[in-house]
């Protein structure tokens, strides 16, 4: 008679390894998340005073902007 050894699987379980993997995901998402604020801010930065005022922006509002807020 054969017997089969399999692993067992408990679903839900959080891992040591799982939990490295989740701080990682979460460390790219904030320096993703970092990353497009800054260049937002270049973008926004290199604009006139009118061609913000075409967008309806103000050289105040770049750093809400940045930060994905939007202006007050």
């Amino acid at each position: 008679m054969a017997a089969i050894d399999t692993p067992r699987i408990t679903y839900g379980a959080v891992t040591f390894a799982g939990r490295i993997t989740a701080t990682l995901v979460s460390f790219a998402g904030i320096i993703v998340s970092w990353n497009d604020a800054r260049i937002t801010r270049n973008a926004l930065s290199g604009l006139s005073d009118r061609e913000l005022d075409d967008i309806g922006l103000v050289r105040g509002d770049i750093d809400l902007i940045a930060a994905n807020q939007g202006p007050l």
